[in-house]
């Protein structure tokens, strides 16, 4: 199976070419990863679990970088076992290409995958490896690219505190304590049984706007 694609992402190349040999981030990136870490500076080992149509494997394999050119690109290539299911294995070019402050990201992907995994037919295999491409690009772009900012609460809610976020934004609500018997703060008028115990009043006063 052969598989070339481009993606475009908003950040140097320095950015990009240290985001991909960041474990961190390719944990976060890659679907259906488990595990991964580096065992040496061009070495990984990951876990990986995948639905292909019916099947639902975990692949444990190897990864490993060769030709590192930074920040400009390097081959990355792997191994995986998924059991039963059967095993994958291949390779990838990666080249960054710097797009002015961003940078367009190329891929040349060979790949070769057997048992089940290989029955299922070719058509199934490519729309589900570009699907997969696709996510994981997404998920990349999206924690190397700049982080959109969070918007400031109205000054209104900031003003309320929390009080006004509980109990609405029509009124401003307070709960007075009645330690003394004979009190009422809503009708003024007390039972017997309000006489001989403490009061708890709920009262809602409208501010004045």
């Amino acid at each position: 199976m052969d598989m070339n694609g481009s993606q475009r992402i908003e950040a140097s190349r320095e950015t990009v070419f240290a985001a991909l040999n960041d474990v961190d981030v390719l944990r976060q990136c890659i679907p259906g990863c488990e595990t991964i870490e580096k065992t040496s500076d061009t070495e990984m080992v990951a876990k990986v679990t995948l639905r292909i149509g019916p099947v639902k494997a975990s692949f444990s394999g190897t990864v490993t970088l060769s030709d590192l050119d930074p920040p400009n690109g390097y081959t990355i290539s792997g191994e995986g076992s998924g059991g039963m299911a059967g095993f994958a294995k291949g390779g990838a070019d990666v080249t960054l290409e710097a797009d002015g402050e961003a940078t367009l990201l190329h891929y040349k992907v060979k790949a070769e995958i057997g048992g089940k995994l290989a029955q299922m037919g070719s058509r199934l295999i490519d729309s589900t490896a570009k699907k997969l491409a696709g996510d994981f690009f997404t998920k990349f772009s999206n924690i190397v690219g700049p982080q959109a900012p969070v918007d400031a609460p109205p000054e209104e809610a900031k003003e309320k505190g929390w009080i006004g976020r509980i109990l609405g934004t029509g009124a401003a609500a307070f709960l007075i304590v009645a330690v003394t018997p004979n009190l009422c703060c809503i009708t003024g008028g007390h039972s017997a049984m309000a006489n001989d115990m403490m009061i708890l009043s709920i009262c809602t006063l409208t501010p004045v706007l």
